[in-house]
């Protein structure tokens, strides 16, 4: 069962009642997070017309301070983001959040993979998901996934470096039917597709599922047009979805449709784009930072989030799949980083 199925006034309807509800929850059980909400003005009781007058929080607050709504007992799993710098987000989940979460990005993917799971190569190596109670984001984001698939072939030694003959013997068992490859969007390119095309692996009955990297593909100048166009060309792979998530809202993935130009929403989910200096929400067309929001968070007040990630609203109810069509359009420069977190300072967290 599919669940890009609402229109944009359906699923505003739906999302506004369980986000003020989860809000209400985090507030009762999380004094940092009702101290944020005291110190921008969202007192309890608080009336909201729409999702997009809802209080956000800025995604950077996971690296800086412990944002959770379940007691030091009751955490199952700890997730981590991949920080550049030395900071990274931490988000804590408990056995029915985490259950929840695998369940839902279970629902979404079947939209392209169908119900069954098929067999998978996975573009990484195993040396990555070693930790079984704290991932970071790839780690996370590998292991999430390989539950479902089946047969799984790591494409990476524990080295990162290409396995041909472990691609080659799973293409020689699985790829006459249909089959699952994941990886992260610059690893798929540099590992499967430069070697598939030297190698001539026919890749046709494949469906890839990648998502990120693509800053590190800028200097080849490979965006997503040419990505799609080379695969198709060189390995015979036509199948294939990117998709935009982070470990900050783990579970939801905004998947590239059957269009191939567009993201778009889950049912349980939504997004926002605003203005990066006024914060106001933006129409289609006009690009801006992008808020996430998502009715999964119960363990940690990761329900609406302002993202560093600049976006823009393409269409709505007009592609594909019903609700908002989008595209991703790369990080906020620092320098242009005003009120992403400004707009907390004060705030007793």
């Amino acid at each position: 069962m599919s669940v890009f199925t609402m229109s944009t006034p359906e699923r505003e309807a739906r999302l506004l009642p369980r986000l003020i509800e989860l809000t209400e929850r985090h507030r009762a059980r999380g004094a940092a997070y009702a101290n944020i909400l005291a110190a921008t003005g969202h007192a309890p009781g608080r009336i909201y017309r729409d999702t997009a007058e809802l209080p956000w929080l800025p995604v950077r607050l996971f690296k800086t301070h412990e944002l959770k709504s379940i007691p030091d007992e009751a955490v199952f799993k700890v997730l981590t983001s991949s920080g550049t710098t030395g900071a990274v987000s931490r988000i804590y989940l408990d056995r029915e959040a985490a259950a929840a979460q695998t369940r839902m990005l279970g629902r979404t993917l079947q939209t392209v993979l169908g119900p069954r799971r098929l067999p998978m190569l996975v573009i990484d190596s195993t040396a990555i998901i070693k930790n079984r109670r704290s991932f970071s984001a790839r780690g996370a984001g590998v292991l999430g996934m390989a539950t479902f698939g089946r047969d799984h072939v790591w494409a990476l030694d524990e080295h990162d470096r290409p396995d041909l003959a472990a691609i080659q013997r799973f293409l020689a068992a699985h790829g006459a039917r249909p089959f699952l490859i994941f990886g992260f969007t610059f690893m798929i390119w540099r590992y499967l597709y430069e070697l598939a095309k030297s190698h001539a692996l026919d890749l046709s009955n494949g469906i890839l599922v990648h998502s990120g990297g693509w800053k590190k593909l800028e200097a080849e100048r490979v965006g997503n047009a040419e990505f799609r166009r080379a695969f198709r060309a060189d390995t015979g792979l036509t199948r294939i979805h990117n998709f935009y998530g982070m470990v900050e809202q783990i579970g939801v993935v905004y998947l590239e449709g059957p269009d191939g130009d567009s993201l778009y929403c889950p049912d349980f989910a939504d997004i926002v784009i605003r203005d990066p200096d006024t914060l106001a929400p933006l129409p289609p067309g006009r690009p801006g930072l992008v808020e996430v929001l998502s009715t999964l968070p119960e363990s940690y007040p990761g329900h609406i989030l302002l993202t560093e990630d600049l976006g823009v609203v393409h269409g709505i109810d007009d592609g594909a799949w019903p609700g908002k069509r989008f595209s991703i359009l790369g990080r906020l420069p620092r320098a242009e980083a005003r009120g992403c977190s400004d707009t907390f300072v004060g705030a007793a967290i």
